[in-house]
């Protein structure tokens, strides 16, 4: 029954992209075979009215707009795959934006005090209507009993319900992409989805919301690109966050970069930098960095909110991103392939020096143009194009990391058309090489591998393991000599092949 159900939403999503013609575009028409071009002009018989108007990422991005939080987060995750549909279309999905009227306030009442299991006087003095909602959430002005000012985020009633539901839809549409249209399975529909879905149920916890934000807040106060408001741990539940209300004006606001004393370029430099730091020195990042999470005050003072989606990334992670950056600033192309081999990330038997020449063909365009000119993010869409004709398999916080580049790349660009984005990013890719690849830093890495090592052998020495009983049976001898013998032979052979072949 619920894959019956699965079935009829899908029905009803793929007719609304149909009348939007954003399900087989004209624009894409002539790259089809002959089968799926006539199924795409039958299907445009029934488009029409405004939604046929604009790009096909921007028809896309308004068809999922109005169908809920799975299907708008599904589309920002697509925008990221600029090597499979395209930068243009991948910016128009970029613009897609989450904004629903709000739930009555008297309904975001009872919520709270179900959630937290107390009256809501005895948290807040005073409780406001909505300033903001989305498809998940709404947040609201309030104030504590001390006179701080704070916002309140309160859940949807019902949202898990309705995620649920989408999220088995989307579940389907992936496996009948899977089956059905081979030139997807590159997208590899199904582990996609996954992502998506996961990072879906992270946000409808609102107890992770705050373990971020306090986390990442520690983060960024070792910095001075970026802020991170304090969590108001009593008015933390499921479906409820208290976090200390941001100063500045959103960036989302024409207003905000019209204050009075603002440095365009200092603020641009420090949302790039925010973001590298976060990402080099501490494995975590605020992976949703649009204007609308971005609070702004002058001169250049940021303070970032909504931290649902956290991104992480292991010290391979950081060292290949730290490295890639590092290469390719130094046009270093070798290096950058020598990173993915190590990480394991390109399989050892592609040959390196072809993998060298081809991220020279993406990054020597780069070099001797505008900085206004260079895109880092499509540089990175570039690399991971590059990469999946050497079989490297694209992992989900590399994913998540490039969507976070390009977000923060157009935000940097909006501040400043003329930020230079490797100029603001080298100092911090600089630091984390010198610190982390450093003569010293390898020297200490051998100390703690010996330590660890040094270990290992005093607790074998503590408690040598029990000597294995062993039965002897008398068999003849020759058999295992014949075995040896073979070994050895095919073990000859195939050196004597790989040094021909060398």
């Amino acid at each position: 029954m619920q894959r019956l159900s699965a079935f009829v939403r899908l029905i009803g999503a793929g007719w609304r992209l149909v009348r939007a013609d954003a399900l087989v575009p004209r624009e894409v028409e002539p790259l089809l075979p002959p089968s799926a071009r006539l199924a795409g002009r039958f299907l445009r018989l029934f488009a029409g009215g405004k939604s046929r108007q604009g790009r096909p990422g921007e028809r896309l991005a308004r068809v999922l707009e109005g169908q809920g939080p799975v299907a708008i987060k599904m589309g920002q995750f697509l925008s990221t795959r600029a090597d499979i549909f395209g930068a243009v279309f991948a910016e128009d999905l970029s613009h897609l934006k989450d904004r629903l009227p709000p739930f009555p306030t008297p309904i975001a009442r009872a919520e709270i005090e179900r959630n937290l299991g107390r009256p809501i006087e005895s948290l807040y003095a005073t409780f406001g209507e909505a300033v903001g909602a989305a498809s998940l959430a709404q947040a609201h002005e309030a104030t504590l009993h001390d006179g701080a000012k704070v916002a309140v985020k309160v859940l949807r009633p019902g949202i898990e319900r309705r995620v649920a539901q989408d999220s088995e839809t989307l579940r389907l549409a992936a496996d009948l992409s899977h089956r059905l249209v081979p030139a997807a399975r590159r997208l590899r529909p199904r582990e996609f989805v996954e992502v998506v879905i996961r990072a879906l149920d992270l946000e409808m916890d609102l107890r992770f919301e705050a373990a971020g934000a306090a986390e990442l807040g520690e983060a960024m106060a070792q910095d001075v690109h970026m802020r991170a408001p304090a969590v108001v741990w009593d008015g933390v539940g499921k479906r409820v966050l208290t976090l200390a209300w941001a100063q500045g004006v959103p960036l989302s606001d024409p207003k905000a970069l019209e204050q009075e004393g603002l440095d365009r370029k200092a603020l641009a430099e420090n949302v790039t930098r925010g973001f590298l730091a976060q990402a080099l020195d501490h494995g975590l990042f605020h992976a949703d960095l649009h204007e609308g999470n971005l609070f702004v005050s002058a001169p250049a003072a940021i303070t970032a909110v909504d931290y649902g989606i956290v991104g992480r990334l292991g010290p391979a992670e950081r060292k290949y991103l730290a490295e890639i950056l590092y290469g390719f600033l130094r046009r270093d192309y070798t290096r950058v392939a020598k990173v993915h081999f190590d990480a394991g990330y390109v399989p050892a038997h592609q040959d390196m020096d072809a993998f060298a020449q081809a991220l020279r063909a993406v990054g020597e365009p780069v070099f001797g143009r505008e900085a206004r000119d260079v895109s880092m993010g499509r540089l990175l869409a570039q690399l991971f194009e590059i990469t999946a004709l050497f079989e490297m398999a694209l992992r989900p916080e590399l994913v998540l990391l490039q969507k976070t580049m390009v977000t923060v790349e157009g935000v940097a660009r909006r501040i400043d058309p003329a930020h230079d984005l490797w100029a603001a990013a080298n100092p911090v890719v600089s630091r984390w090489i010198a610190r982390e690849l450093s003569p010293v830093a390898r020297m200490k890495e051998l100390a703690d591998e010996a330590v660890r090592a040094l270990r290992a052998m005093a607790r074998y020495a503590e408690q040598p393991p029990a000597a294995p009983t062993v039965i002897v049976e008398k068999r003849p001898a020759w058999p295992w000599f014949l075995a040896g013998a073979a070994a050895t032979a095919l073990a000859f052979a195939a050196g004597l092949g790989v040094a021909t072949l060398l």
